[in-house]
């Protein structure tokens, strides 16, 4: 799996992209997507909404706490994931380098330094030791 980050700050920075700049991303990704399918590697891929869309459920003192986000600006959460079955780690990890050529306006702030997480899905528990 394929996993990309992202804070409520990133999120808000994309929709104020031009048209034009949002649409050379959308066009980059959705090539990307079409030549994992079209080398059959793809599975599946979700973009997920901003942080100010979540909700977290965490125990205080054994009671269930719902919080709404966003969350703290710096805090990055899941922003989309993508699914590749390939022949090994190292590919995966091929197929994730080639995101860092995704278009974005020449003078975007970056509110941190890129980079998306490649983990392995387990079929198994005997996969977690």
């Amino acid at each position: 799996m394929i996993m990309l980050t992202g804070s409520q700050r990133d999120f808000d920075m994309i929709a104020g992209w031009a048209p034009q700049d949002a649409a050379a991303m959308h066009k980059f990704m959705g090539e990307w997507n079409q030549a994992l399918v079209e080398s059959g590697e793809f599975v599946d891929a979700q973009g997920l909404t901003p942080p100010a869309h979540a909700r977290r459920v965490a125990l205080k003192d054994g009671v269930p706490v719902v919080t709404d986000g966003p969350y703290a600006e710096t805090q990055e959460v899941l922003a989309g994931y993508t699914i590749v079955e390939c022949a090994s780690f190292d590919r995966a990890t091929e197929i994730a380098a080639q995101l860092a050529n995704t278009p974005h306006p020449a003078d975007a702030e970056l509110a941190h330094e890129w980079y998306v997480d490649i983990r392995p899905i387990v079929s198994g528990f005997e996969d977690l030791v």
